[in-house]
């Protein structure tokens, strides 16, 4: 009988527990240490968390500080309005007049008496009327509707005509005046 060799081959681990040496004891519960997150992780969860509440924050701030924007312009129209309903009752009262019973001049001087009113408010309000004649022309407070000739060199690019009052609110220009510019054509 011949024998063939074979090259041993080393022997696989057996899965079962070896009965010669002692069984490896798992170390108890409290000795095994939970794996806690690298520091780095729970770092960036404070920054996220903290962002996270910058921006809630951020948003609530610019919700109340609009609503209150909105509250304080709408009290500052419905004061504008309460300073000028003591006019707009008088040029009612003026409106409804049977024009038989009154005379012209009566109802001239009713007119003007509620227009120099409503202006005296809106002076206080800080409302101021763009209508000079004969003050350069200015593009930030006037708009040119047409050309005239200048009658003296000096004229020239000066208000000739207002067609239209302008007005501003304090810095505010609500509405450019309207106005004629006087060339001068050098002759």
């Amino acid at each position: 009988m011949t024998h063939k060799h074979h090259p041993r081959q080393p022997h696989a681990p057996s899965l079962a527990p070896d009965p010669k040496e002692p069984a490896a004891v798992a170390p108890p519960p409290e000795a095994a240490a939970p794996e806690a997150p690298p520091p780095e992780a729970s770092e960036i969860d404070v920054w996220k968390d903290r962002h996270l509440r910058l921006a809630a924050e951020y948003d609530n701030f610019r919700k109340r500080t609009a609503k209150e924007r909105a509250e304080v312009w709408a009290r500052a129209q419905a004061e504008l309005v309460s300073r000028l309903a003591d006019a707009l009752d008088d040029l009612s009262r003026f409106a409804h007049i049977d024009p038989g019973a009154i005379d012209s001049k009566t109802l001239h001087d009713g007119v003007d008496l509620v227009e120099r009113k409503v202006w005296k408010e809106l002076e206080s309000a800080g409302v101021t009327r763009i209508d000079q004649v004969g003050v350069p022309f200015d593009p930030n407070v006037h708009e040119a509707v047409t050309t005239q000739p200048a009658a003296k060199p000096e004229q020239d690019h000066t208000v000739g005509q207002v067609v239209q009052p302008g007005y501003k609110m304090r810095d505010t220009l609500l509405r450019p005046a309207r106005v004629v510019v006087l060339t001068w054509q050098g002759q």
